[in-house]
């Protein structure tokens, strides 16, 4: 689990408010190469008061409503740690006021020199030692990927037939 005590790297897919939502009078943002989206974010259940954070935001489709994006996370100096992990929603706000939600889908802390510190992740072997390796858990967050390839009783179970 990633918790967030310096900037993370993230990647996932942004939400863009209506005005009718309380979202920008503008529209989605529209950046360019030169260009980061920047502004200020919170996890809940923190609100903007006591958990806020900067974002900075880039290659996501200029001007779309839904578009999958990825940045960078910096919290600010007096937040307490926030778990940030895969599925967590991030409150993107222009001063307290919502304009976007993005929802991670995956998460790495940075190193000082702003380079994303992924983590090695080793194939499990399945029960029989000729077994082929198994797949690679859907994301790598420790948790997820303990239960993803842990056993357990009912995997052993016999399919149940149709209309039962």
């Amino acid at each position: 689990m990633v918790m967030m005590t310096g900037s993370l790297a993230v990647r996932g897919t942004v939400l863009w408010l209506t005005p009718q939502q309380g979202g920008r009078v503008s529209g989605p943002p529209e950046p360019d190469y030169d260009y980061d989206y920047t502004a200020t974010a919170y996890l809940p259940p923190r609100t903007p008061d006591d958990g806020q954070a900067g974002i900075a935001l880039r290659r996501f489709a200029p001007g779309a409503w839904r578009t999958p994006a990825e940045g960078i996370l910096v919290p600010g100096k007096r937040n307490r740690a926030q778990q940030v992990i895969p599925g967590c929603i991030v409150i993107i706000t222009e001063g307290v006021r919502p304009v976007g939600l993005l929802t991670v889908e995956e998460v790495h802390a940075l190193a000082p020199d702003g380079t994303p510190i992924i983590p090695v992740v080793e194939p499990v072997r399945d029960a029989g030692a000729d077994a082929p390796l198994a797949a690679e858990p859907p994301y790598r967050h420790s948790t997820a990927a303990s239960r993803w390839t842990s056993k357990h009783a009912s995997d052993d179970a016999p399919p149940q037939p149709a209309g039962v």
